[in-house]
């Protein structure tokens, strides 16, 4: 796939750069146009390699021959900030309106997370479209194949849109006219168009996920977005069922037993999940992995320099501490956009004023040293009488120059030759089986069935070496906590807390800085300024408390 991905890139850019400036209308005025393009099995390859692409370009910085939208640092942090799980201290001017609940309607990413989810949908549309015109096919299955991969880029896109605007126009055409009257779609509806399209797409997509390449899609990847948007609609016993037939498949299973690059060396399978060249199921034998975005280092459709900041937000400034110098093995070039709090991530083992447990038990491989770094030595030769030493975690290095503090060790990333790069070239595990062991238990939980739901969380907790729970210790707020000892960072926590409703409760219980500001109105944000003002000829509404 990533042989053909930059031919599918510009294709899908060529297709939907109007769209992004003009709202949702294209102007196909292009060599590459669809007309010559879709005409054949392998014109849809590279249609689908763009989209692909430009999904993955939600982690894109400022382009570099990505798909460059956002042209701001930590995106898809935007995500995480202003939530339960971390502070956003003097970090990026684009990122700390999202976090002080300062935002408003022209925020560059407001902006930009509205282009790139219509890009998508514009562009899965064409593929649509084009896919009923064209008879000239390699394998009677294709035409579904692709409409399959469509449908499931459109829901994906909508999901976002969503979850973050709440009632979002819904277009399922091409409008080769330009259009100034569009109108909101409500929330409802818009999550059945989801529904149906991935109910399609997990009847259409390849089942066998050792017949495809590294990265494609299958239908368990449909089956999981399908639980995950079942659950936001309240709809608990197909989400249930979709979460079900992914675990059931025979096709997955979680990881217990070391794997991979460093199997042999010392860590934890946990850690194994999240290093270099692990995440793919075909390359390491990785059987979690349901859906893996790749970014592969030095490949030919793979990332750039500008993809995927988690680690330069998640880790350390640690080299600007005196006796540190830059290192792979410490994780690479952290600048510390985010810090984790301390309810969740503790302070065990630092010299952090304070005691504080987190949510760990001592058994839980995920709080190992392997997995949230907490003890620190330094590393430049050059400061003989600091070299070796241990260097303390205190209040200034944690929540001041953010130079130490515990970290996520699963954003770590480092290349010898180069060790001030910014993004991470680690393909990126989007959707994994341990999420929907969670996802199903969230579906329990709305039926009234927590011993059901402990039980699936008791599988995600078994492998991580942590106690089995109870029906009585079934909480959403156990779950959420369960969420952040498994997926933090990954997933995005904003999504997870609108979802279950639980945002500003969590917000005001742990996140000290905005507690006192953080209302209902929060869970949505404003639409963007400038498609309100581009649709001149029909009232667009705004989101309420962001203004007109």
């Amino acid at each position: 796939m990533k042989k053909i991905i930059k031919t599918g890139l510009a294709l899908i850019i060529l297709f939907s750069a109007m769209g992004c400036k003009k709202f949702l209308v294209e102007d196909l005025k292009t060599e590459l146009a669809p007309t010559n393009t879709y005409t054949s099995t392998y014109g849809f390859e590279v249609g689908s390699a763009g989209l692909y692409a430009l999904t993955r370009s939600e982690y894109n910085t400022f382009g570099e021959g990505g798909a460059y939208l956002h042209n701001g640092a930590c995106p898809y942090e935007a995500l995480q900030a202003a939530t339960d799980i971390a502070d956003v201290i003097n970090s990026d001017a684009s990122l700390l309106p999202f976090a002080n609940l300062t935002l408003n309607s022209s925020e560059r990413f407001v902006g930009t997370y509205w282009n790139w989810a219509y890009s998508i949908i514009s562009s899965a549309n064409l593929m649509l479209i084009y896919s009923e015109k064209n008879t000239n096919w390699d394998s009677p299955s294709d035409k579904e194949r692709f409409q399959a991969e469509a449908r499931f880029f459109r829901a994906y896109a909508y999901r976002t849109l969503v979850y973050l605007y709440g009632d979002v126009p819904y277009v399922e055409t091409i409008l080769y006219d330009f259009k100034l009257n569009f109108t909101r779609t409500p929330k409802a509806e818009v999550l059945g168009h989801i529904i149906d399209d991935l109910t399609f797409a997990s009847q259409h997509l390849p089942a066998n996920p050792d017949q495809v390449k590294d990265g494609k899609l299958t239908k368990w990847a449909a089956y999981h977005l399908l639980s995950e948007m079942h659950l936001l609609n309240k709809a608990y016993v197909p989400a249930e069922q979709a979460a079900l037939a992914v675990i059931n498949s025979g096709y997955y299973g979680l990881m217990k037993t070391r794997f991979g690059v460093n199997k042999d060396k010392a860590g934890d399978v946990f850690s194994d999940l999240f290093l270099e060249n692990n995440q793919n199921r075909l390359k390491n034998a990785n059987r979690e992995s349901i859906w893996v975005l790749q970014f592969e280092f030095n490949t030919v459709g793979g990332g750039t320099n500008s993809d995927d900041w988690s680690r330069r937000a998640w880790n350390p400034n640690y080299s600007t501490m005196t006796g540190f110098v830059l290192a792979d093995t410490l994780g690479g070039r952290g600048l510390a956009q985010l810090t984790p709090m301390k309810w969740w991530v503790g302070t065990a083992g630092t010299n952090a004023t304070g005691n504080v447990p987190g949510i760990f038990e001592a058994t839980d491989i995920r709080n190992s040293n392997y997995n949230i770094k907490r003890n620190w030595y330094y590393n430049n030769p050059g400061e003989t009488s600091l070299y070796g030493k241990k260097a303390n975690i205190t209040e200034q290095t944690w929540f001041s120059t953010k130079s130490l503090f515990p970290a996520i060790t699963k954003f770590f990333y480092g290349r010898a030759e180069n060790l001030g790069l910014t993004g991470s070239y680690k393909d990126r595990v989007k959707f994994r089986l341990a999420e929907t062991y969670l996802l199903l238990a969230e579906a329990y939980l709305g039926q009234g069935n927590p011993a059901k739901a402990a039980d699936a969380v008791n599988e995600v907790r078994k492998r991580a070496g942590a106690s089995v729970v109870g029906a009585g210790q079934m909480t959403m707020d156990f779950l959420l906590d369960e969420r952040i000892r498994e997926l933090v960072g990954e997933e995005s926590r904003r999504f997870t807390l609108v979802r279950t409703n639980k945002l500003v409760d969590r917000v005001k219980l742990y996140n000290t800085a905005i507690k006192d500001k953080v209302m209902d109105f929060h869970a949505l944000w404003p639409i963007p300024q400038s498609i309100i003002d581009a649709n001149r000829d029909a009232v667009f509404p705004q989101n309420p408390g962001y203004g007109k």
